[in-house]
């Protein structure tokens, strides 16, 4: 079994010699065996296939997923004694900088911070694999498989092509084929020609800053925003913006970048499919306007901009752009940064508190760090009705004290709603 790299995923991928990880940790209340974890993971991978990949470039240097039913990869376990509650974040941090090694796979392994009462587990995934949602899909499996290692979690039917993803009536469209061709051959021409500078921007320490909402806090912020008939991510926006505005002063931007759950648009992509593929929107704050006034002209370019998503033909014009992913690649490593930070919220992650043998005391919001550029990035997540960030940034691109500001002065802005 096999499945050529898309566009996106060989960007993520690169040349497989540097780490670009997803870090999903969570932390639980009770005993656990080391068999029923192992177990737990080959069941993983007896339902997702490419749990088992490697990634093999074939005679044109294109890579592929490749599974083969002769070599069993494991999934690797490494089993880390707890000491204090905060061990999670510094195995979270050690986990962004350890590189796949894509070639041989698999591309995810398992932390085990064991305690005799309390464990957190760090699920890690290489980017290029699967997005937010696969990786919250594989969560609740596993999570399922450790209290129960006969439970049935059936049979993943992976995306082996394109023709999985995108209906053939679009496909093979002449129209959207020949709009294809053109925009990516009008953004091959762009890459080509744009200068970037050949000397990286020294990132030097990267770091990550966590908390979470007080459940009082979460509520009213819902509330409020049912309200005034805004989402909370877009509230939230308003409120990123409007800290790193008051924070970073004249290195400020006014853009973040907010991915879209492709599944939304593309129902052929189910949610237990391992999927890496995502769409973007932009948004910027109006520094005329109070906060929900702004948040409601915001609500309304979102809302715009979402339904003018397309999936499908964002999907064939980057396949038609293989041939510029070295120059596109280096002009996200070398280019100046026009955004202050990438926002995604993950909403409400859907698993249960309880199990027969333990409880989920709590999910933290994911963290990625990659090669690509600024890496400043702000992950929330709701759990058991309370907002969970996670920041994410590097010292070269924004000082570790200006961080700690900015997350205070979202939470005053926040507070005072």
């Amino acid at each position: 079994m096999k499945r050529k790299l898309l566009f996106a995923e060989r960007m993520l991928h690169g040349n497989g010699d540097a780490p670009f990880n997803a870090v999903i940790p969570i932390k639980l209340r009770g005993s656990f065996e080391e068999s029923n974890l192992c177990h737990a993971l080959q069941q993983l991978q007896a339902k997702h296939p490419f749990l088992n990949a490697f990634v093999k470039d074939d005679e044109q240097s294109m890579p592929w997923f490749v599974v083969n039913d002769r070599i069993k990869l494991k999934i690797p376990l490494r089993i880390v004694t707890r000491t204090t509650d905060d061990d999670w974040k510094t195995e979270s941090m050690k986990e962004w900088s350890i590189v796949f090694d894509t070639r041989s796979g698999p591309l995810m392994r398992l932390v085990w911070i064991k305690g005799e009462e309390f464990s957190e587990f760090i699920m890690v995934i290489h980017h290029c694999l699967c997005d937010g949602g696969s990786a919250m899909a594989i969560l609740a499996e596993l999570l399922l498989l450790i209290d129960d290692g006969s439970v049935e979690i059936g049979k993943e039917d992976p995306i082996l092509r394109i023709e999985d993803i995108i209906p053939g009536s679009i496909l093979n469209n002449r129209k959207k084929i020949i709009k294809a061709k053109l925009i990516g051959g009008v953004a091959n021409l762009f890459l080509w020609l744009v200068p970037v500078k050949k000397k990286l921007i020294d990132r030097k320490r990267d770091y990550m800053i966590h908390w979470k909402l007080e459940k009082e806090l979460s509520d009213r912020l819902i509330r409020k925003c049912k309200s005034e008939g805004v989402t909370v991510n877009t509230a939230l926006c308003v409120a990123v913006l409007n800290a790193f505005k008051e924070v970073r002063k004249e290195n400020f931007h006014n853009k973040i970048s907010l991915p879209v759950d492709i599944r939304r648009f593309a129902p052929k992509i189910k949610r237990d499919n391992i999927f890496a593929f995502g769409l973007m929107l932009v948004v910027s704050a109006d520094k005329n306007l109070d906060f929900f006034a702004d948040a409601k002209r915001m609500q309304e370019d979102i809302d715009a901009k979402t339904a003018k998503l397309d999936p499908y033909e964002t999907i064939m014009m980057m396949e038609e752009s293989h041939s510029s992913l070295k120059n596109f690649t280096n002009f996200l490593k070398y280019g100046k940064s026009s955004n202050d930070c990438m926002f995604s919220n993950l909403g409400r992650v859907d698993i249960p508190y309880l199990y027969k043998k333990f409880a989920v005391e709590t999910i933290f919001s994911p963290s990625v760090i990659g090669p690509l550029g600024n890496t400043t990035t702000l992950v929330t997540s709701t759990y058991l009705g309370q907002m969970d960030f996670t920041f994410i940034a590097s010292e070269g691109f924004i000082p570790y004290a200006e961080a700690q500001a900015i997350k205070e002065k979202m939470m005053e802005i926040l507070n005072k709603l």
